[in-house]
C-alpha cells in the first residue's frame, strides 16, 4: 500500500474557485484507485481557492506507472464551476521518489468552455527525485506591533537561489485554529524546497481579499536545517493596498557577509494600448518581468501613475513594480482575466525602466490583441525584448543625415576557444536611402567596430547574416550597442540568438529611437505550392527574398547547409521567417539550384503575416524554374497577384446568447432627486423594450434585450420633465452573461440629455474591435405648418424618425409654438439611422382648437446641403376634426 500525495492547483483566473465536492480517480498500469472525494486540504483551511495549491493524501495498493487522472465535481448552476490548472502526484516506490504532472488548464463548468464538469487528464512528464536533493528550512516571521489583527488571507513565500527558485510556499499554521501574524508575534514554519544553491532573494505576498487592512512585516529569518546556514532579511514594510506603496508583494535581498547585497529597484512598467476600436480593457492586467537574475513573479497592475481610467485606447499607463534587481531584462509575460469577444485589449508594447530617473528603457513590442476571440485568441503573451533605447532624444531625430561623426558599435557574445577559427558574420544596416554591409570577424567575447554609415540615411533596422565559414562550435550573439559620436544617439539591440554549425542564419531587429515606436518584428509564414504536373518535383538548394515597400527580408535559405531540400509534386511546403515589418509586400525572389539538373514547377507562393490584421499575399508563378538553364543558381522574381485580409474573428462563440447583458453605467452630476431614466438597446434585427436604469454609480444590473441581433446602439430616454443641466456620463459597458462578449461605448465626457439638460434622448453607438462604430449625426428637422384657418398649435409636438438602422426614440421638438404658415426648424442628435423611411409625429393636446394642420416635415443631415427627405402629411392632427387622430405615421 502506497501513499499518493496529490497536489491540486486551482487556476489564477477570476472566479476559478469552487465550493463543490471534488472527486478524483488515479489510473495506472496496474489498475485504478476508485473514485475518491477530496475531503480535507492538508495545507489550507478552505480548499480550491483561486490561485491556490491544495495537498491531499490517497492510500492505495500500488497502481504501477500513473497514466491518467479522472477529476470531477458535483457543482451545478452558474458560479459553481472550477478552473483547474494542473494536478501533480508525488509518491515513493522502493528507493525512487516519483513526481507525475497532469496538466489541465481548463474549466470544469456547465456554463463555460465545453460545459463538462469531468475531465480525463493525461500525464505529460515524470520526474525521479534524487534522494537528499530536498532542503528543509526553518522560517521565522516577525510581525510589527502596529500591524492590525490578522484576517483570513493567504500569505506565501518564494525563495530564489543560484540553481532555481522554490514553489510558492504557503505560510500556514501546523496546528488547525492557531492564529498567526498577531501584532508583535514571531511565527515559525518549516518548508521544503529542492536544492536552490546560493539564496539571493525572497518574495513575500498576500492575497488581495476584500477588507484586508494590511500586514506590517518586520523581519524574516531562514535557517537551512541540514547545513545550519542562516539568512536574515530586514523587511520593515507594509503589505497593503491602503498604504503609500499600495503593494501586496514585496521582495528582499539576502544579507550575507560573503556576497554583495543586491539592490532593490522600483521598475517603471509602461503598458502602451493601441489606437484601435475597443482597444481598451476593464479587465485586471497582470505582468511578470524576467531577467538574467530570476523574475518578479506575477504582479497585478493596480495603480497607474497616469491620470484617468487605466488601459484605455491610445493611452500609456505606468506602474511601479518593486523587485530585487533582475540584471539584464529578457522578456515579459503579460495577460488579463477578461473573457469573451471585446473584453480584451490591443497591446502595442511594454516598456520598462529601472527607476523613475533612468534615461533608458527596455522595449517589448507586441502589436496584437490579447482577446479570447481576436488576433491569436490568447489573453496572455510572452514578449522577448528587442533591446534598450534612450527615453528622450539627445538631439533632433534626423540622425546620420550628414557624414559628420561616427557610429561606435560594441558587439558582445559568448566566448570562443583559442583554437577555433574566427567567425565571419555580416552586419547590414538599412537606412531610408540605402543599406550598407559591414563584414566582421568575431574572435572573442567583445568586438568593436566604427563606421560613419554615411549616405544610408535614417537607420531603421539592423540585420545579421552568416556565418560565412564552417563553424566548429555554436556562438551566441548577445547584444549590439550603437552610439553616435556627434548626435549622442544610442541604442542597445538584444539579438540573443545562436549561430550554429551548418546553418545560414539571418536575424534582424528594428532600430530603437527615443519617442518613436519601433517597427514590429513579424512572423511571415511562407506556403510554397509545387504544381501537380508530371516531373514537377525537384531536389536542390533554394532561398527566397521577400521585398516590401519598406525593405527586404534579406536572403533566407530554405535548406540547411550541406543538405538538400525536396519539393514534391502537388505538395505545399511551409517555412516561417521573422523579419522587421516589410510594409506592403510587392514581390518575392526565389533562387533554386539542382545538382541533378531537376526542373521545378512552382505554382504559387502564399505569404501570411502573423500580425493584426492578418493578411495573405498571393504570388503566382505557374511556370518551371531551372528549365534549360546553364546558370548555377536560377533566380526568378514573382510579382504580387493579390492580397486578402482575413477576418479578425478566428473563433466562433462556443455558446448561444440568450440576450442577457450585465450593464454598468457610471455618471456624476446626478440630481439629488434621481430622475426616471429608461434604456433601449438597438440591434441589427430589432430593439429591446424600454427598461429602467437601476443605478448610475457603476454597480452592475441586468438588461434583458431578447434576440435583437448584433447590438449597434443604446438610447437613454428621460421619462419625466427636462433637467436643469446634463448628467455627466463616464462609462457605459455591456457584458453578455452567456458568450462573455463585451461591448464598449465612447462615453468619456458625454452629457446625458445635453449640457443644459434640455434633451429627452441621448444615444451612444456600440464599439467593436473589428469595425468602426456608427457615426453620430446632427439632423435638421423642418416642420411646415399648413395655411388653413386655425392651422397652428401651442401643443408639445413629438417626433420619432425611423431608418434602416433603427429609430430615434420619441423626441420632443424644441419649438413650442407652430404658427399657421410657418416653418419651424429643430435639431436632433442621433446615431446614424441610415436611409430614412418614415416619421411618427404626434401631440398630446385634446379639445376643440388644440389641433394642428401639418403640411409636411423635411429632414436632412445638418452638414449636408443635398439629400433631404420630405414626409408629406397635409392633414389635421385634431381630436375634434376629421378622423380625430392626434398622431400620424408619415412615409
Amino acid at each position: 500500500v502506497l501513499v499518493y500525495e496529490v497536489h491540486v492547483y486551482t487556476g489564477d483566473k477570476l472566479g476559478a474557485e469552487t465550493d463543490s465536492n471534488v472527486y478524483i480517480n488515479l489510473l495506472g498500469t496496474r489498475g485504478d484507485a476508485g473514485k475518491r472525494k477530496l475531503h480535507q486540504s492538508k495545507n489550507n483551511n478552505v480548499k480550491f481557492r483561486q490561485g491556490q495549491m491544495d495537498i491531499f493524501y490517497i492510500k492505495a495498493v500500488s497502481l504501477g506507472d500513473l497514466e491518467k487522472v479522472l477529476i470531477s465535481h458535483d457543482g451545478a448552476g452558474p458560479g459553481n464551476g472550477w478552473f483547474l490548472d494542473k494536478i501533480v502526484i508525488k509518491h515513493n516506490e522502493g528507493k525512487e521518489a516519483q513526481e507525475v504532472v497532469f496538466p489541465c488548464n481548463r474549466w470544469l463548468d456547465e456554463y463555460r468552455d465545453d460545459g463538462k464538469t469531468e475531465r480525463e487528464l493525461t500525464a505529460i512528464s515524470k520526474y525521479f527525485v534524487k534522494e537528499n536533493s530536498s532542503r528543509q528550512w526553518r522560517v521565522q516571521v516577525q510581525t510589527d506591533g502596529d500591524s492590525p489583527e490578522p484576517q483570513e488571507c493567504k500569505r506565501t513565500l518564494v525563495i530564489y537561489g543560484s540553481k532555481g527558485k522554490s514553489d510558492e510556499l504557503l505560510l500556514s499554521p501546523r496546528t488547525p485554529g492557531y492564529v498567526c501574524f498577531l501584532p508583535r508575534a514571531t511565527d515559525e514554519f518549516t518548508v521544503e524546497t529542492s536544492d536552490l544553491g546560493d539564496v539571493y532573494k525572497i518574495r513575500v505576498s498576500c492575497d488581495d481579499v476584500p477588507g484586508f487592512e494590511g500586514w506590517h512585516l518586520k523581519s524574516f529569518r531562514l535557517e537551512e536545517l541540514h547545513t545550519k546556514q542562516e539568512l536574515n532579511f530586514d523587511c520593515n514594510c507594509w503589505l497593503s493596498l491602503n498604504r503609500e506603496d499600495k503593494e501586496l508583494v514585496k521582495e528582499f535581498p539576502a544579507v550575507n557577509e560573503d556576497q554583495k547585497t543586491l539592490p532593490v529597484f522600483k521598475y517603471i512598467v509602461s503598458v502602451h494600448i493601441g489606437d484601435h476600436w475597443e482597444a481598451e480593457t476593464f479587465a485586471n492586467v497582470f505582468i511578470t518581468l524576467y531577467g538574467k537574475r530570476g523574475d518578479t513573479g506575477m504582479r497585478k497592475l493596480h495603480t497607474s501613475l497616469a491620470k484617468g481610467r487605466k488601459f484605455q485606447r491610445n493611452k500609456v499607463d505606468s506602474f511601479l513594480v518593486e523587485a530585487v534587481s533582475l540584471s539584464y531584462l529578457q522578456k515579459v509575460v503579460i495577460g488579463h482575466d477578461g473573457e469573451g469577444y471585446g473584453a480584451g485589449m490591443y497591446l502595442k508594447m511594454v516598456t520598462v525602466k529601472e527607476s523613475q530617473d533612468s534615461d533608458e528603457e527596455w522595449v517589448f513590442p507586441w502589436w496584437n490583441w490579447l482577446d479570447t476571440h481576436l488576433g491569436l485568441c490568447e489573453t496572455v503573451c510572452e514578449v522577448m525584448t528587442v533591446g534598450k533605447r534612450l527615453i528622450s532624444s539627445p538631439k533632433l531625430p534626423e540622425i546620420n543625415m550628414k557624414s559628420s561623426g561616427l557610429w561606435i558599435m560594441d558587439i558582445t557574445g559568448s566566448d570562443l576557444s583559442n583554437e577555433v577559427d574566427p567567425i565571419r558574420l555580416s552586419f547590414i544596416f538599412y537606412g531610408n536611402l540605402k543599406h550598407k554591409k559591414l563584414p566582421l570577424q568575431v574572435t572573442g567575447k567583445a568586438i568593436q567596430i566604427k563606421d560613419e554609415l554615411a549616405d544610408i540615411g535614417f537607420i531603421y533596422k539592423v540585420q545579421v547574416t552568416g556565418p560565412h565559414s564552417e563553424l566548429k562550435q555554436p556562438w551566441h550573439l548577445d547584444l549590439l550597442h550603437m552610439k553616435h559620436t556627434a548626435t549622442k544617439e544610442e541604442m542597445y539591440l538584444a539579438f540573443d540568438c545562436w549561430f550554429n554549425p551548418n546553418e545560414d542564419k539571418c536575424v534582424e531587429l528594428p532600430a530603437l529611437y527615443a519617442d518613436q515606436e519601433p517597427l514590429p518584428v513579424v512572423e511571415y509564414a511562407i506556403h510554397l505550392h509545387t504544381g501537380d504536373l508530371k516531373k514537377a518535383d525537384a531536389t536542390g538548394e533554394a532561398y527566397l527574398r521577400i521585398q516590401g515597400e519598406k525593405s527586404d527580408s534579406g536572403k533566407r535559405w530554405l535548406n540547411s547547409r550541406n543538405s538538400l531540400i525536396t519539393f514534391a509534386r502537388g505538395q505545399v511546403d511551409v517555412f516561417k521567417i521573422k523579419a522587421v515589418y516589410l510594409g506592403k509586400l510587392n514581390q518575392v525572389l526565389v533562387g533554386f539550384k539542382s545538382l541533378k539538373k531537376d526542373e521545378w514547377f512552382l505554382e504559387k507562393i502564399i505569404i501570411k503575416e502573423v500580425l493584426y490584421p492578418f493578411s495573405a499575399h498571393v504570388f503566382v508563378h505557374n511556370d518551371w524554374i531551372n528549365k534549360c538553364s546553364k546558370k548555377d543558381f536560377v533566380e526568378v522574381a514573382i510579382p504580387l497577384k493579390e492580397t486578402s485580409v482575413t477576418s479578425l474573428l478566428t473563433k466562433n462563440f462556443d455558446t448561444k446568447s440568450r440576450g442577457r447583458w450585465q450593464t454598468w453605467v457610471h455618471c456624476t452630476q446626478v440630481p439629488e432627486d434621481v430622475p426616471d431614466i429608461q434604456i433601449v438597446v438597438f440591434g441589427r434585427k430589432g430593439k429591446s423594450p424600454a427598461q429602467k436604469v437601476q443605478n448610475l454609480n457603476d454597480n452592475p444590473f441586468l438588461l434583458t434585450v431578447g434576440d435583437i441581433g448584433d447590438i449597434i446602439k443604446v438610447s437613454f430616454v428621460l421619462s419625466g420633465p427636462c433637467l436643469g443641466r446634463g448628467i455627466k456620463l463616464h462609462k457605459l459597458r455591456l457584458k453578455d452573461l452567456d458568450t462573455k462578449q463585451e461591448l464598449g461605448f465612447h462615453a468619456e465626457a458625454r452629457c446625458l440629455f445635453g449640457e443644459d439638460g434640455s434633451e429627452t434622448v441621448t444615444e451612444l453607438a456600440a464599439v467593436r474591435p473589428d469595425k468602426p462604430p456608427l457615426r453620430g449625426v446632427l439632423y435638421s428637422i423642418s416642420v411646415h405648418t399648413g395655411t388653413l384657418p386655425a392651422s397652428g398649435t401651442d401643443a408639445d409636438v413629438f417626433i420619432t424618425v425611423f431608418g434602416e438602422q433603427g429609430d430615434s426614440c420619441k423626441r420632443r421638438l424644441s419649438h413650442s409654438n407652430f404658427e399657421k404658415g410657418q416653418v419651424c426648424v429643430s435639431e436632433m442628435r442621433a446615431v446614424d439611422l441610415g436611409q430614412l423611411s418614415k416619421v411618427l409625429v404626434e401631440h398630446h393636446n385634446v379639445g376643440y382648437g388644440a389641433g394642428w394642420y401639418l403640411d409636411q416635415i423635411v429632414i436632412r443631415e445638418s452638414d449636408k446641403t443635398d439629400g433631404q427627405y420630405a414626409f408629406l402629411c397635409q392633414q389635421w392632427l385634431d381630436s375634434g376634426v376629421g378622423d380625430a387622430q392626434t398622431e400620424r405615421m408619415l412615409k
